[in-house]
């Protein structure tokens, strides 16, 4: 029974540390997009700095689980548990890293007049946001249709990002000057359809650590 009880202490610890960096890496991505509207480049540099904060809670969740493993010893469902926090680990991280591409678009266009208003692009970032929030939820209660409701959320990413990109396009040959700026916004519409694509991932990941089979949301 203590055994019991230590192991469920240890792995709650687990997804605390997880839900943590989960946090952090969601409040960069919506710092980094502000950044972005208010041609913030003070605050782009501290976003790129700050994620050595996000790379080192990585660190200690994945030594945290290697040593649960080493100490515990955890079979099956246990086991796959730990393994499936430290896959989500390595996608939140990925999360984290394209807020700090967004603060290097930032930096890339500097202080540039807009070619337009920054609008439909947090629009597209709160949706992928949204879809992060389901499937960390999905993974905390184990929820599984919860999960699978990412893919369709995924779906409406997809689309506003071939939309935004045909948009951008369009105003290579309107304004040619600034091929700078519409090259860097069409690289944060890349990396916020990415973030929904992590979050994706992570959703599939829960499916896994439910049913132990693989799944692909996306199919």
């Amino acid at each position: 029974m203590n055994t019991r009880l230590n192991f469920d202490t240890n792995l709650k610890q687990l997804k605390d540390m997880l839900v943590d960096m989960a946090r952090k890496s969601e409040s960069a991505i919506k710092e980094s997009i502000n950044t972005l509207i208010n041609q913030d480049i003070e605050k782009a540099n501290q976003i790129i700095k700050n994620d050595s904060i996000i790379d080192d809670l990585e660190h200690e969740i994945n030594n945290k689980a290697i040593i649960l493993i080493a100490k515990e010893s955890p079979v099956a469902g246990d086991l796959r548990k730990i393994i499936v926090a430290l896959k989500i680990s390595s996608e939140v991280e990925r999360i984290a890293d394209n807020a700090v591409n967004i603060a290097k678009a930032t930096l890339h266009i500097g202080q540039e007049k807009h070619i337009k208003k920054i609008v439909d692009i947090p629009k597209m970032m709160d949706l992928a946001l949204d879809m992060l929030d389901d499937s960390l939820n999905a993974f905390l209660t184990e929820d599984v249709e919860l999960a699978r409701k990412c893919a369709e959320k995924d779906d409406n990413v997809d689309q506003m990002y071939g939309t935004l990109i045909k948009e951008l396009m369009g105003y290579i040959e309107k304004y040619p000057s600034q091929m700078n700026q519409i090259t860097q916004l069409a690289f944060v519409c890349r990396y916020i359809e990415r973030l929904a694509d992590h979050s994706t991932n992570i959703a599939e990941h829960v499916i896994y650590l439910v049913t132990g089979q693989r799944y692909d949301l996306n199919a």
